[in-house]
């Protein structure tokens, strides 16, 4: 369990981040390539980009020896360059005993490391040439939706804020969770990457989704800085489909989602009712409705209810997700 305590002045110092900051996201994708949940979505995703990743991004995963990163790493910026300059200005102490620490127990230290450790400049630039490598093939195809994403993730908080207060607002962001007592606990993950106490100390908090990891809080708790939680926000963002002639070609969503529920995502051109789904797709109305559940866990539609109507709608997800990879024979429209 995570708990975060706050101090009186903290509490007006909590705040969700305007906008997505590329480094954090980045980062938060290349840890979910590592991570072993959500296959539906993300296996094909993983093999797609472990052979496609350039070798110069190499020594990003060098800085990671055992699933822990270098607090050093842990920057915002409002653009990717602002991030990697955070990163370059790093102290070099900071440097010394992140680095120090992640390989504490790991064995053999590789060169390129050792010459971070030492500050050696054309190691920095490995560095730097590393994390555009990893940008442009991992974010940057992806980066208007997860500007999308964003905006409703923002608003959504600054409406329940707004209309139901804050210890509403945090218990939106992480479902299970609750403020009392001054202080935020968390539900118990299990693929939560730290657990344990962090004391804002009034240094205030600073709210950010990632569409990319899907595991528990990362927190970047460095002195005298606000706290920076970054949290899986919705169903995430599944990874961009490979163009059609690609590798697998107009199958490769059949293969990752299943035909059946390729087909249901396919039907769903406007909003629809269960019955409809079921009629389209030739299947029964219990089957269409179990594949539903699973597409809106998997945050690709979404299903509301008026009166004793249900309708299903596909999301910005879903579609992206079409956009690329989807089979043809698609079910009719209308």
């Amino acid at each position: 369990m995570l708990r975060v305590h706050f101090t009186a002045g903290d509490m007006t110092r909590v705040r969700f981040a305007p906008r997505p900051s590329p480094v954090p996201e980045l980062h938060a994708a290349l840890l979910m390539l590592g991570a072993p949940h959500e296959e539906l979505l993300f296996g094909r995703w993983r093999g797609r980009l472990l052979r496609t990743l350039p070798g110069a991004a190499e020594p990003l995963a060098q800085l990671v020896p055992g699933g822990t990163a270098p607090r050093f790493l842990d920057v915002l910026g409002g653009t990717r360059e602002e991030g990697f300059a955070l990163i370059r200005a790093a102290r070099p102490e900071v440097v010394r005993s992140e680095l120090e620490r992640v390989y504490a127990g790991q064995g053999s230290v590789p060169p390129r490391v050792r010459a971070l450790h030492d500050g050696d400049a054309a190691a920095w630039g490995a560095l730097d040439r590393a994390q555009r490598a990893a940008y442009e093939t991992v974010l940057a195809p992806v980066w208007p939706l997860v500007q999308d994403l964003h905006r409703a993730e923002f608003t959504r908080y600054a409406l329940t804020a707004a209309e139901r207060g804050l210890a509403a607002a945090l218990g939106a962001v992480a479902p299970g969770s609750r403020l009392r007592g001054g202080v935020w606990e968390w539900p118990a993950s299990p693929t939560a990457r730290e657990v344990g106490e962090v004391r804002l100390d009034g240094r205030g908090l600073v709210l950010l989704p990632t569409f990319h990891w899907r595991g528990g809080p990362l927190v970047q708790d460095l002195p005298d800085r606000p706290v920076v939680l970054t949290y899986p926000a919705g169903g995430g963002i599944p990874p961009m489909p490979e163009p059609r002639g690609a590798r697998g070609g107009a199958g490769g969503l059949s293969a990752a989602l299943g035909r059946t529920r390729t087909e249901v995502l396919l039907a769903l051109t406007e909003p629809r009712t269960t019955t409809d789904l079921a009629r389209r797709t030739g299947i029964s109305n219990a089957t269409a409705s179990a594949h539903a559940t699973a597409l809106r866990a998997a945050g690709l539609i979404t299903t509301t209810r008026t009166g004793r109507s249900v309708h299903h709608e596909r999301t910005p997800l879903g579609a992206l997700l079409l956009a690329g990879g989807a089979d043809r024979g698609a079910p009719p429209g209308p």
